[in-house]
């Protein structure tokens, strides 16, 4: 238990800095099942439209340190193959 005032208003902030971490980290893992759904249904439209919501997430979760960025660059370019791979043909392994 902490015993200062310094440390109380740690613990407040920490935990809301964890309800909002964990509230974008749901909706961008339903925004990338969604853009799997789409791909699956070889809905290209909306894939497109999905993955453009889903990388702005990625980019402000990264801003805010909820993501490394290098993980948010790695999921942007393999939601962006997965995507892309509608118009080449069959979806990759990914």
């Amino acid at each position: 238990m902490a015993h200062s005032k310094q440390a109380f208003k740690r613990i407040r902030q920490s935990e809301k800095k964890k309800i909002r971490a964990r509230s974008a980290q749901s909706e961008i893992k339903t925004l990338q099942k969604s853009i799997a759904d789409a791909v699956a249904r070889k809905d290209d439209a909306q894939a497109r439209a999905l993955l453009t919501r889903v990388l702005s997430r990625l980019d402000k979760a990264a801003k805010i340190h909820i993501y490394h960025r290098n993980a948010v660059d790695r999921r942007k370019s393999k939601l962006s193959r997965l995507v892309n791979s509608i118009a080449a043909g069959s979806p990759s392994k990914s």
